[in-house]
């Protein structure tokens, strides 16, 4: 699925224009895209949430010449998935 597929179901299953159920899912990502910006965690009960892990910096290698690289420390944005939304994928 991709957005214009959720903007058409939102659209048909609310009755409601197209430019109306855009205009909510860009506010709902815009949203969720604001708070990730400001370091929050995001939960959505029964869906899932965004969470942070904190990466240490480590020894790496550059791939085209071998040579040892030094990879900077860094947050990584990871979806998490809710045992609700785990046990309807797994029937």
């Amino acid at each position: 699925m991709i957005k214009a597929d959720l903007i058409n179901k939102i659209s048909v299953e609310l009755g409601i224009p197209k430019q109306e159920a855009e205009e909510g899912v860009n506010l709902f990502f815009e949203t969720i895209r604001e708070a990730i910006l400001r370091g929050e965690e995001i939960e959505i009960r029964g869906f899932g949430s965004f969470r942070f892990r904190k990466r240490t910096s480590r020894a790496g290698r550059n791939p085209r010449t071998g040579e040892p690289v030094k990879v900077p420390p860094k947050k990584v944005l990871y979806f998490k998935p809710s045992k609700l939304l785990k046990e309807l994928i797994n029937r």
